[in-house]
């Protein structure tokens, strides 16, 4: 069989089995029918089926188990999350985009939120924010941020978005966690999502967004300038910044 008919084929039976899939409402955990009944069932090779099973495990659909054979998953969200860590190992560029990204998802969030956002949501927000500022390592506080933005990712209701969000977290996490060494930027962390989750609370749009502005401006200070150098930001600024915000 040439490569492009072996491809087709291919192709042709993850169809067969993703139809398959969805004719008998299998779910993840569920045993997909072996080789050889797949064989049997759409008149293909075992060649064939092999094939389109790398397929479905390439994709996280599948993966294989002892003794019991090919299990449906849900790990196609891990493998993107992998995907993104990997190749965006992490330029300058890629922090800068990352940030702009959250800048025009999260700060275009108002208008959902204000209708969806609910008191128990926002409480735990307050919840996490003041775990950042008794957390006990820089990637403790680093996870904590990442959950207290996600958090509010996830109550304006839009599941691409959420899902999205949860795949750039390498990224994103790796971003939120320069500078979180310093207490003092710690503190100033905590101190602006205070601000947000009271300009969310009031349904304050003006104040959502200047609150989000600064809050990812902050974020962009620590990231390193292009020839290697650290950014402008340093526990002294950060004080000196809340100085004049005082």
């Amino acid at each position: 069989m040439e490569d492009g008919a072996r491809a087709s084929a291919v192709d042709g039976m993850v169809d067969h089995i993703r139809g398959l899939i969805r004719e008998r409402g299998l779910t993840v955990g569920d045993v997909l029918p072996s080789e050889a009944e797949l064989a049997v069932m759409f008149d293909a090779s075992r060649n064939t089926v092999r094939e389109a099973f790398r397929t479905l495990k390439a994709y996280g659909v599948a993966e294989s188990r002892q003794k019991v054979g090919a299990v449906l998953t849900d790990q196609h969200q891990s493998a993107m999350r992998d995907l993104f860590s990997f190749a965006m190992d992490i330029s300058v560029d890629a922090f800068r985009d990352i940030q702009g990204y959250r800048r025009l998802t999260e700060m275009s969030l108002f208008d959902l939120l204000s209708t969806r956002i609910t008191e128990e949501t926002l409480i735990g927000m307050d919840v996490l924010n003041a775990r950042i500022r008794q957390a006990g390592s820089p990637e403790e506080a680093s996870e904590l941020d990442y959950q207290f933005h996600k958090l509010m990712v996830d109550a304006a209701g839009n599941r691409m978005l959420s899902e999205t969000y949860g795949m750039l977290k390498p990224v994103i996490g790796r971003l939120m966690l320069a500078g979180k060494s310093q207490r003092l930027v710690r503190e100033s962390v905590a101190a602006e999502h205070a601000d947000i989750v009271k300009a969310l609370r009031e349904r304050d749009r003006i104040g959502f967004a200047y609150h989000m502005d600064r809050h990812l401006d902050a974020g962009l200070e620590f990231i390193p300038a292009a020839d290697g150098s650290r950014g402008r930001q340093t526990a002294e600024s950060a004080k000196g910044r809340e100085t004049r915000d005082a």
